[in-house]
């Protein structure tokens, strides 16, 4: 099967893949053509997912799609804005048309499920790996950033953390656990949900913010940075689910919640003022910390003295740190 076969016969005529809003050209040209509102700007992310470092190479292909996409439109979330459509590069050792169908159904699954359109792409062969670049629209001024975390703001989450950390064990064979436990942490892993909505909601509230991949510590050292202060965690208010504390108990499910990454929730800061209404709305904001003068991040105690933690989180090169 040839690179463009394998373009129209499983991608080209997804669902996913048709023109809608803010895409006024596809699949099908040299380029997609994109069209935004007056006054509002284009938010661009890119991410590569490799096989044997961010996924089992043997992972099934649907989920798979699911999670690739996933977590890069999480990156849209992060900045605020609403998406617009996506560009898949991928690379392939070989067609297999069962691999290639069940990897396109999740594809399209988690596209809907976003509100996002394939507009292009390519295919290559060699060691599978995903490339997707992400694109959205925010309008002028209100895109949520790193920087602008102010002393005297929240830190808060947008809900419960560690759970695709706490999954990996299950993923890899490596640990079993019952169905009422496993099924929700397996579900965090292969299907994570963009907080696109909290992301909107944000705009104009939070001052700084990012999405948690890299595992909470370490992510929150990105916003100290860009921002010029320091951000303390207290270890206490961290939200944990059932589901992970009965897999691997407190001190555990605390570890991944702190430095395990793969959640793909929102960090961010927020003046005080602004907690009781997001709260109303319905939107699963739970305050971990706060936003103090000084540099880097610091986990406290329940008596509010200083821990050092196990690990700060992940890093691609390089050891643990921020």
């Amino acid at each position: 099967m040839g690179e463009f076969e394998l373009i129209r016969r499983y991608f080209a005529a997804a669902a996913c893949a048709q023109a809608g809003a803010g895409v006024a050209l596809g699949i099908g040209d040299d380029c997609a053509l994109l069209e935004l509102p007056a006054g509002e700007q284009l938010a661009v992310s890119t991410d590569t997912l490799v096989a044997g470092v961010h996924f089992p190479a043997a992972a099934d292909p649907f989920l798979l799609a699911q999670r690739a996409l996933g977590v890069s439109v999480s990156d849209l979330a992060a900045m605020g804005a609403s998406p617009i459509g996506f560009t898949l590069a991928l690379t392939l050792p070989g067609a297999e048309a069962a691999w290639l169908q069940a990897f396109a159904g999740g594809l399209d699954r988690m596209a809907q499920d976003c509100a996002v359109r394939l507009i292009g792409g390519d295919t290559s062969r060699g060691p599978l790996s995903l490339t997707l670049t992400v694109f959205g629209r925010v309008p002028h001024g209100l895109a949520l950033t790193r920087a602008g975390a102010r002393v005297g703001d929240l830190l808060c989450v947008g809900g419960e953390l560690g759970d695709g950390a706490g999954a990996l064990a299950l993923v890899l064979g490596q640990r079993q656990a019952p169905a009422e436990i496993a099924e929700p942490l397996l579900a965090r892993y292969w299907s994570p949900r963009p907080q696109l909505g909290l992301g909107v909601a944000l705009r104009g509230k939070a001052t700084a913010a990012l999405d948690i991949s890299d595992g909470l510590l370490a992510d929150c050292g990105h916003i100290a940075a860009a921002s010029g202060v320091a951000l303390l965690i207290e270890q206490a208010r961290l939200p944990l689910s059932p589901a992970l504390l009965a897999l691997l108990g407190a001190s555990g499910a605390r570890n991944c919640a702190l430095s395990g990454g793969d959640d793909y929730l929102l960090a961010f800061t927020l003046p005080a003022e602004h907690l009781a209404g997001l709260q109303a709305q319905g939107w699963p904001v739970h305050v971990v910390g706060r936003v103090e003068a000084g540099a880097g991040v610091q986990l406290l105690d329940q008596q509010g003295q200083g821990i050092t933690p196990q690990a700060r989180g992940y890093q691609h090169f390089g050891s643990d740190g921020d």
